[in-house]
């Protein structure tokens, strides 16, 4: 039960209108929301203008293109997602167990791990369950914990930093591996001359290849270097590693990114290891907080865990 304003929205009752109102935010107009959902745009107006009688608040700003929510239609969309997304998981749970519906996987993870140790593991559990609806979802940390604590994904390749801060999802993690990051020159470089590891502090006088404001690697690279004395000249930026890659490559500037990122570096870069303080990124695979968790979910949090031990063995220095 939701109190807003002292009346009270039996949520149950209204599950339909939650949903319209969460079309009307995602389209941004009563008519798209309509067309979208197979109704009319009186019926669609209805359910947001029943809602607002139960709740006591306005829930749209009427007038505005797109169509703007108040305080209180984010709030209640916010939460109507989730309960939608919890309703549709539990008919599909059921559904599952009566036999009328086929098992699914609802996988989200972030770009690199996509490109190295993700497929290997989607492969495997197609070969062993080939009646499983596989979906991938390629996002950023920022809006995979989102998706999970909403209940769109079942699993999520994460990662996390303590520099990162902390986050509001509440599910279950389990610790894959540490992705330690590296150094990348362009080839030739004085600091690659002659060994195979070098100093952060080896790189403060150099132009570097950063991330945008708000970058998530880039923030951890940058504590890093803060903590060993210096902060890092930044002269071109980017969040694609391959775009990092490519300027280092071109001598623009030298860079410290994720391992992951350098599992294939292009041609032109030198890759070295960082001796001390090296900046770095625990992998984990999450999953909602939930009281069943599907065979299929553990099953692919067995296999991750197979991949990245390999992965983790292949990585560990001679």
């Amino acid at each position: 039960m939701l109190v807003a304003g002292g009346p009270s929205v039996e949520l149950i009752g209204h599950v339909r209108a939650l949903r319209v109102l969460c079309e009307v935010a995602a389209q941004g107009s009563f008519s798209a929301a309509a067309e979208a959902l197979g109704l009319t745009q009186s019926a669609v107006s209805q359910h947001v203008a029943g809602l607002e009688r139960q709740t006591g608040l306005p829930l749209v700003e009427r007038g505005t293109r797109p169509v703007a929510l108040t305080d209180a239609g984010h709030a209640l969309v916010r939460h109507g997602r989730a309960v939608s997304a919890r309703l549709e998981s539990a008919e599909q749970e059921l559904a599952e167990i009566a036999g009328r519906r086929g098992r699914r996987l609802r996988f989200g993870s972030f770009p690199t791990a996509l490109t190295t140790f993700v497929p290997a593991a989607l492969a495997r559990l197609r070969s062993r369950q080939p009646a499983t609806a596989l979906t991938v979802v390629d996002d950023h940390l920022q809006g995979l914990l989102p998706r999970l604590s909403d209940g769109e994904l079942d699993l999520a390749v994460i990662y996390d930093n303590e520099v990162l801060g902390g986050s509001r999802f509440g599910g279950g993690r389990v610790h894959l591996f540490d992705d330690t990051f590296q150094a990348v020159l362009p080839r030739g470089h004085r600091v690659a001359a002659g060994d195979r590891t070098v100093e952060l502090t080896d790189l403060a006088e150099e132009a570097w290849v950063g991330g945008r404001p708000g970058s998530a690697w880039f923030t951890i690279v940058r504590h890093s270097c803060r903590a060993v004395g210096f902060d890092p000249r930044v002269s071109l930026t980017s969040d694609d590693y391959r775009a990092v890659l490519a300027f280092v490559a071109a001598g623009l500037g030298v860079a410290v990114i994720p391992g992951l990122a350098v599992a294939r570096p292009p041609a032109g870069v030198e890759v070295r290891q960082l001796r001390a303080g090296a900046p770095m990124r625990r992998i984990s695979v999450a999953y909602p907080d939930s009281a069943y968790q599907p065979p299929v979910v553990a099953e692919m949090i067995t296999i991750l865990e197979g991949v990245t031990q390999r992965l983790r063995a292949a990585r560990r220095p001679a």
